[in-house]
């Protein structure tokens, strides 16, 4: 199945200099969010609760903080997520106070507004475990960078793994810094997506590599810049096809799936996206700039016969 009926011919390599621009944008853009507003981090790494609960009518926010601050629970976080009826609580870890004793000080709270009220889902970590995880969480993302690096240093010639390497890297610092920006919970399922996105952005890039290639071996006279995109080109419907693809499966799940599959599916929809577009800007681009050439390619031998020639 092809998007475009004929490979189409776009120059993507002659404004590469303004997307590394736009790039370097976003890129700073993300660390400054991330060290202005931070990241709101779930109970998967600060420990604490969360209450899901479903009033029998719209739910009276101000009514809930106050009630949950009469209980002693001031910090608590009260918000509607799906519909007015439905409203999030979360609790941040009490020093000499176990997770069941907050539980069900909340749960006491939030039926003293609404009665009918519904408790759907409560869920509690531990300070410590909260910890452990972001530990676990962060090293699961170094190694999941280095093993990549290592992959594509054995994979490609060198110019084509330094490009590779950095749109790996580029890709989850835009979604980090989404999710500095939004506020956006980030928990555990989003860390799991943003390892996800790393993976999905590098198997696109391979394919556009492994098509630069070839055509460096086939095209031995054109200019590398025809070289880069011809590939491209020839691997646009492909990537057009899966990205669209996948991105309504994720959709789907932002749509339909519920508060505990938002951030997950919100995470994958802006790492597709971004994903996509570093394969071609970022990676490509690189090893255009890198010097990339049919030369690259060539036996040692051959080098050196091309070396001697006048």
């Amino acid at each position: 199945m092809e998007f475009f009926h004929k490979v189409s011919h776009f120059r993507f390599m002659e404004k590469r200099r303004l997307w590394y621009a736009f790039s370097a944008l976003i890129i700073i853009g993300s660390i400054v969010a991330v060290m202005v507003r931070g990241l709101n981090f779930g109970i998967d790494f600060t420990g604490g609760v969360v209450i899901e609960a479903g009033y029998s009518a719209a739910a009276d926010l101000d009514a809930t903080r106050d009630a949950l601050t009469a209980a002693g629970l001031g910090s608590a976080q009260v918000q509607t997520f799906g519909t007015a009826d439905d409203v999030l609580v979360r609790l941040p870890p009490a020093e000499g106070q176990e997770a069941m004793t907050l539980t069900q000080r909340a749960t006491d709270a939030i039926k003293s507004v609404d009665p009918g009220v519904e408790i759907r889902r409560t869920e509690a970590i531990g300070p410590q475990v909260g910890k452990e995880l972001a530990e676990k969480g962060a090293t699961a993302l170094l190694m999941t960078l280095l093993f990549i690096g290592i992959y594509v240093i054995m994979r490609f010639q060198w110019k084509f793994s330094v490009g590779a390497t950095l749109a790996a890297l580029h890709d989850p610092f835009v979604v980090v810094g989404f999710f500095a920006v939004t506020q956006m919970t980030f928990d555990l399922s989003v860390l799991s997506a943003i390892l996800a996105v790393i993976g999905y952005s590098l198997n696109d890039t391979v394919v556009v590599f492994d098509r630069v290639r070839e055509r460096l071996l086939s095209m031995r006279k054109a200019k590398p810049i025809e070289v880069m995109d011809t590939a491209i080109n020839e691997t646009l419907s492909r990537t057009i096809m899966t990205s669209g693809t996948t991105l309504i499966v994720v959709l789907s799940l932002l749509l339909l799936g519920g508060e505990a599959l938002t951030g997950f599916a919100t995470a994958l929809a802006v790492g597709i996206v971004v994903g996509t577009y570093s394969s071609i800007y970022v990676a490509g681009a690189a090893a255009l700039d890198l010097g990339l050439s049919q030369r690259d390619l060539m036996p040692p031998e051959k080098k050196e016969e091309a070396d001697a020639l006048p």
